[in-house]
């Protein structure tokens, strides 16, 4: 039984997303005696379709991740947005891609940080990075409330922690705070018992968010 949400730094305008910032959010998990249980992993994939006839690109769907979770090593997920499908399968699948390379990696994203427990909750805090780069693209959080896995019941505890949340790092003065945007899980045929799938479509959407924030940014600067 568990049940998780994951939230994504929206920065205040005008301001961007730093290390500074993960540094002070980190902080504020551990002054809520939050206890440090080591790193955190997950790696998130922006898919292409490899044609050779570009005419044929529009026939793929254009929104399309994958997504490996450390607490399901054997399992690998996709997600396609638009047409509001989520899939597990075996991580093998992701070897056999590259053979068939009908998909090539337009992007690969890495979640990196720490892992914390708090009582019932655990806290994982990371960076959002590409591959072999160091530049930060955001700042993603995962709540995990262990004892319940109804989506439902587990809303009140879930709104609870995150006041108490967001009152500790709304004392630090940071240019921005924590969002947490609820998919409709419904729309991905999910039901109310919290699955592994459910994390997978919450990261799609939160990269949503991020890369909407990303090009907000830039479109100001420009």
């Amino acid at each position: 039984m568990t049940l998780k949400w994951v939230l994504h730094w929206q920065p205040n305008a005008g301001s961007t997303v730093n290390s500074q910032i993960l540094s002070e959010v980190s902080q504020c998990v551990e002054s809520i005696n939050g206890v440090k249980e080591g790193r955190w992993r997950a790696t998130l994939t922006f898919y292409k379709p490899h044609t050779r006839e570009q005419s044929m690109a529009v026939d793929f769907p254009r929104d399309f991740l994958g997504i490996s979770l450390p607490e399901q090593p054997n399992k690998y997920y996709f997600i396609i947005r638009g047409q509001r499908i989520v899939l597990e399968a075996d991580s093998s699948i992701q070897t056999l891609m590259e053979k068939l390379q009908s998909y090539k990696t337009r992007v690969a994203l890495h979640f990196d940080g720490f892992q914390y427990q708090l009582g019932d909750f655990q806290l994982r805090v990371g960076k959002v990075v590409p591959t072999h780069s160091e530049n930060l693209r955001g700042i993603v959080m995962e709540v995990e409330y262990v004892p319940i896995s109804s989506v439902e019941k587990a809303r009140q505890i879930m709104e609870e922690f995150l006041d108490i949340w967001q009152e500790a790092v709304s004392k630090r003065s940071l240019p921005g705070h924590f969002m947490h945007m609820e998919p409709n899980f419904a729309e991905y045929g999910l039901t109310d018992h919290y699955t592994s799938q459910h994390t997978a479509v919450q990261y799609a959407t939160v990269m949503a968010q991020l890369i909407a924030t990303v090009q907000a940014v830039q479109s100001v600067r420009n």
